[in-house]
């Protein structure tokens, strides 16, 4: 049923049209007559059917049985009409809150796996601070090993030569050494040079020269143990009077020991003394083989 008789009679519908009287509901239908007449319509082509529906309501309404009827049922089609409200409002409200429901467990997830600021800025500041002290730590040994050199009194003895003659050094600091001797006769050279071409295996630290008549030697200290193994048994200088590389690390006699005017005549063995030739022997072999692998 989708007619609304009221509604044909001009009157209020549901709560409101079932309080009204007979009485209201009879002068609504003789003005709604007046005016949907076929009498008054002449050019209509519906105004017959539209009149006989307004008779038909009318008799519905005035009938107390039927307009109970018509009643009961405008008052269940209400109330279908507002449990589908309810029931789409309850929908949206759920359909809401399982919304909200998904985005705070989006959002808690995002949390858990987020990096925590604090513990990213505490993770940073752990992280300088460990720089810091490793760098401290390097500058320290530096200046010890500066003043070790300064303390261990150079001193020049009556052919010029610069003569270590105190203090000792440590095993970590030998390993970065290297003992550099060349041919007098040729191309000299100086600290600066010497630090020069070594610079090009890594840091070098200091640079001792220790001059002798026939020859010149210096004692070459590289920033790290790796600079001093890749500066090992190079060619580096002039090809002239290039440069015997080797390292410090295997001398057990001191350096630049009173047997010198023995070793004058070999210069590995005033470098490094004679029991050390098989020694470099090995370490050239070793260099020999990683160019071939590096090939």
């Amino acid at each position: 049923m989708d007619v609304d008789h009221y509604s044909v009679l001009g009157l209020p519908s549901g709560e409101e049209g079932a309080k009204l009287t007979e009485k209201e509901i009879s002068k609504a239908y003789k003005q709604k007559a007046l005016e949907l007449h076929p009498d008054k319509r002449p050019d209509d082509p519906n105004a017959h059917e539209n009149f006989q529906k307004l008779k038909s309501s009318y008799e519905i309404l005035k009938d107390e049985k039927a307009r109970k009827l018509f009643d009961d049922l405008l008052r269940v089609k209400r109330e279908q009409q507002r449990f589908k409200r309810e029931q789409q409002l309850r929908h949206e409200q759920q359909d809401a809150k399982r919304r909200k429901m998904t985005s705070d467990l989006e959002e808690r997830e995002r949390a858990a796996f987020a990096p925590d600021p604090t513990a990213k800025a505490r993770e940073e500041e752990e992280r300088i601070s460990r720089k810091l002290k490793e760098e401290i730590a390097r500058i320290r040994a530096m200046h010890m090993n500066k003043g070790a050199s300064a303390d261990s009194g150079l001193k020049k003895d009556k052919g010029g030569t610069e003569r270590n003659v105190g203090g000792g050094v440590g095993l970590a600091d030998k390993e970065k050494m290297l003992k550099v001797s060349w041919e007098k006769g040729g191309e000299d050279y100086t600290s600066e040079r010497l630090r020069e071409l070594f610079s090009r295996f890594g840091k070098v630290e200091d640079v001792v020269i220790k001059n002798s008549k026939k020859r010149g030697s210096a004692l070459v200290v590289m920033g790290s143990k790796e600079a001093a193994v890749a500066a090992t048994g190079s060619l580096s200088g002039s090809l002239s009077n290039p440069l015997l590389v080797v390292p410090l690390q295997p001398i057990v006699a001191a350096e630049f020991s009173s047997a010198e005017k023995a070793e004058e005549d070999n210069p590995v063995n005033k470098l490094v003394g004679a029991g050390y030739q098989a020694y470099e022997d090995a370490v050239l072999k070793k260099l020999q083989m990683a160019a071939k692998k590096q090939k």
